[in-house]
């Protein structure tokens, strides 16, 4: 078995090495030995943090994607909790395009103010809507809308 040191790791992945420290120092990855003071690493951590990677990506916390590695570093991935990731991800997407239209329509329309436009009007109205039901739906779940700061209470 070829061990990588951090200096490696952190080549291969694009992870700077203080990163891969605080990897390791709340349970996402483990060094398997040490090269002086230099952490060393089996090849099977460069698909964990090519796991952590996608985790980030989708919107995951480095606290839930560490409750998602088994105590061997093995993957024990949560299908339910995956399942409303990827619906949350759904709902990111419609609003996504649906704020792209509206950009490509504000920057295209033909009408001499946009305030004239129907179309923009109603865009900007059912974007309002969708807005103001992703802070509901985020304050259900106790969570900060994105874009949003929260108030003192």
């Amino acid at each position: 078995m070829k061990i990588l040191d951090i200096g490696e790791v952190a080549a291969a992945t694009g992870i700077r090495p203080s990163a891969l420290r605080y990897y390791e120092e709340i349970g996402l990855i483990e060094s398997v030995a040490r090269h002086g003071l230099r952490r060393q690493f089996a090849p099977e951590v460069l698909l964990q943090l090519e796991l952590v990677a996608v985790g980030r990506t989708a919107g995951f916390s480095l606290e839930e994607i560490a409750g998602m590695f088994g105590r061997n570093g093995a993957p024990d991935l949560p299908r339910a909790l995956l399942r409303e990731k990827a619906d949350d991800l759904d709902r990111r997407i419609r609003e996504l395009v649906a704020l792209r239209d509206t950009l490509r329509h504000v920057a295209d329309c033909p009408a001499p103010s946009h305030m004239e436009c129907p179309t923009f009007r109603r865009l900007i109205e059912v974007a309002g809507r969708w807005r103001r039901s992703r802070v509901v739906r985020e304050k259900k779940n106790d969570r900060p809308a994105r874009g949003t700061r929260r108030e003192a209470e």
